[in-house]
């Protein structure tokens, strides 16, 4: 028997319906808790729409399932990882304390192989990408493999996190394009003949909106994991595990405020730097709407509270994916 994990949603598929043997992995893998896998893949998502608006078009259904498994496998994996090296942390924690390899349902050893197996699933999905886009997939292990040690290092590591759960921007661009710089997307349509210089402009502009995106998504993943350290705040005191919600004290409000008036100022600058037609600005509205709600509603006295509100950003980053994608009808003007 398995106990369900008091930041899984009562009705999580894991606890009501896996049989009980499975639980114990599919919740090293979060699976009873999805939130986390629209947030891995939805940055993902987005890059593929911004790229693919960028050329009149909507996003490859086949590369957005890759980026969807690929997000589940690999965050999976991270939180076997985490957990292998925060279980002592962890069982510390109320909110934790009952998490597999904490609570002993899961060892050590058995975590890994867990690791390995999703591992090399989305290594196989990787490899069906364009180089640059494996590339970046291989650089994100750096992130991944540093997340977990930076409660220990610095009062930032929702900061950290940023960085890598909105990597799959730079990925997804780079997987519909072939490149972050946009040489491979310019060359593709001059169906690969040389550049001429009157080209650099434009390619400084598809560069500039796939770094704003990512810059974006860092700033929304600081904001969002600050509301869900909320949770923790008393229990982080006591074992003394760092984070900006405890950092940011009194202000946090204040604090995820900025965060997110920064994520959208950012997100407005990607599409006017990709060129977006005008269907993009009535989409962003609502994510900038459903940011500043969060905002406005955060109690760090209310737990609970925390949960809902960071379990609700898959919609505020499903929104962007789709003003992204209705950015790809240009209308009279491109650009606005």
């Amino acid at each position: 028997m398995t106990t369900q994990l008091p930041d899984a949603a009562p009705s999580n598929w894991v606890d009501r319906h896996a049989p009980a043997a499975v639980q114990p992995w599919l919740k090293l893998g979060r699976f009873d808790r999805p939130a986390g896998i629209w947030l891995l893949m939805l940055p993902g998502w987005q890059g593929a729409a911004l790229a693919a608006a960028m050329d009149g078009k909507l996003p490859d259904l086949l590369l957005l399932a890759k980026i969807f498994v690929g997000a589940a496998l690999m965050r999976a994996a991270g939180c076997a990882f985490n957990d292998i090296v925060d279980r002592d942390f962890d069982a510390k924690v109320a909110r934790t304390a009952m998490r597999p390899v904490a609570s002993g349902q899961i060892s050590v050893r058995q975590a890994w192989g867990f690791i390995v197996v999703c591992s090399l699933i989305s290594l196989g999905l990787l490899l069906s990408m364009t180089p640059l886009a494996v590339g970046l997939g291989v650089l994100s292990l750096a992130l991944v493999a540093g997340y977990p040690f930076m409660k220990r290092i610095t009062w930032w590591p929702q900061a950290w996190l940023g960085l890598t759960f909105n990597w799959g921007a730079l990925l997804g661009f780079a997987a519909a394009t072939g490149s972050v710089s946009a040489y491979g997307w310019l060359a593709a349509q001059a169906g690969g003949a040389a550049l001429v210089p009157a080209d650099q402009l434009e390619i400084g502009r598809l560069t500039l909106a796939a770094a704003l995106l990512y810059a974006s998504g860092i700033f929304w993943t600081l904001g969002y994991d600050t509301i869900y350290a909320i949770q923790d705040l008393e229990d982080d005191a006591l074992a003394g595990i760092k984070s900006s919600t405890r950092r940011l004290g009194a202000n946090v409000q204040k604090g995820v405020l900025i965060f997110y008036v920064l994520s959208f100022a950012l997100a407005l600058a990607a599409a006017w730097a990709g060129g977006m037609g005008p269907l993009f600005l009535p989409l962003a509205a609502l994510f900038g709407m459903h940011l500043s709600r969060q905002a406005a509603r955060i109690d760090v006295n209310d737990g609970p509270l925390a949960l809902a509100l960071f379990r609700s950003n898959y919609l505020a980053g499903l929104l962007l994916f789709l003003a992204l994608a209705a950015g790809a009808w240009k209308g009279p003007v491109a650009g606005f």
